[in-house]
């Protein structure tokens, strides 16, 4: 499946996996990669030698492209940057944050650079910063989230745009590709259905999570704070919600202390710990379709056979 992500990149499928803390490391990143699609490592707020670790483990299993993810928010941004540029990363993608004074370093050492953007006035100015591409994440997706849908959101970018976008946030198979290609994405960054591949490490509680959800059973927490995170509903999640609606606190800074407090940590309890009564298990809400473990070969394979399919008898 030929198009300009993948011409870009250098890869076969137009299939990013998403970048997921503690979710998406070496062993992950590099099956997707080695299947025809783009592995990516999360950098999150883990310390840079061991992504640095993470990169040349990746480098050891596979000889294909791999990105690395970077949240500008963390306090690790500057040197998970220069990792990417020492170690050659094929591309990075971003999010939280504005990559702007990186992106020269990054062209310089031939770096792609992808951000994540949540609205067409965001991608904008990614594309007038030298972006060589976006990922327009609709809130649909799993983790951090923008307000507007995928399907409301990827055309709006697309026609503001002269790079390639990626669509997100909803996507787990064929038609989910097929559908984006139709908007006008020129391919798509998946991360929930790669919960389910054989190759990703998660805890087998948080696995199970996601095999066992209906389409009802993501929940979005955390609206106030102004940083909204949609998981899967938990008798934590749940409680999360109930903290916001509660009139027990003397003022909102105190509630958004406390929020703070209780989710620190909270996703590495449940990607590493399997903790249920603690742990914030990320997920988006496709999670109802996601209900087999495959390898990442076989769900590349799943995903692509069938948007051709449907595209090569419907549309073209």
């Amino acid at each position: 499946m030929t198009t300009k992500i993948t011409k870009l990149l250098g890869i076969e499928y137009p299939i990013l996996q998403g970048g997921m803390a503690w979710i998406s490391e070496h062993k992950l990143a590099a099956a997707v990669s080695n299947a025809g699609g783009a592995g990516i490592i999360a950098g999150g707020n883990a310390p840079p030698d061991l992504i640095r670790e993470e990169i040349r483990a990746a480098k050891g299993l596979t000889s294909k492209p791999f990105g690395l993810n970077i949240m500008l928010m963390s306090p690790n941004s500057d040197e998970l940057a220069q990792i990417a540029i020492d170690e050659k990363i094929a591309f990075v993608t971003t999010g939280a944050g504005n990559p702007g004074k990186y992106i020269e370093a990054f062209k310089s050492a031939g770096v792609k650079v992808i951000p994540v953007i949540p609205s067409v006035g965001l991608a904008k100015r990614m594309e007038r910063a030298g972006a060589d591409a976006v990922i327009a994440e609709g809130g649909e997706s799993g983790g951090h989230i923008g307000e507007n849908s995928t399907f409301c959101l990827v055309p709006q970018v697309v026609d503001a745009l002269d790079i390639p976008v990626l669509a997100a946030g909803g996507i787990a198979d064929g038609r989910g590709l097929a559908a984006s290609l139709m908007l006008g994405a020129t391919g798509v960054q998946i991360g929930t259905r790669f919960l389910a591949a054989h190759e990703c490490q998660i805890h087998e509680n948080y696995k199970k999570l996601v095999l066992d959800a209906k389409d009802t059973d993501s929940i979005v927490t955390g609206r106030f704070t102004g940083h909204p995170c949609r998981g899967v509903k938990t008798k934590f999640s749940r409680y999360l919600l109930e903290m916001e609606r509660s009139s027990d606190y003397d003022n909102e800074k105190s509630r958004i202390d406390k929020f703070e407090e209780i989710t620190a940590g909270a996703l590495r309890k449940a990607a590493v710990d399997g903790n249920l009564a603690e742990g914030s298990f990320l997920c988006g809400s496709i999670a109802g379709m996601v209900n087999k473990e495959q390898s990442a070969a076989e769900i590349i394979s799943d995903i692509t056979e069938s948007a051709k399919s449907i595209l090569e008898k419907r549309y073209v």
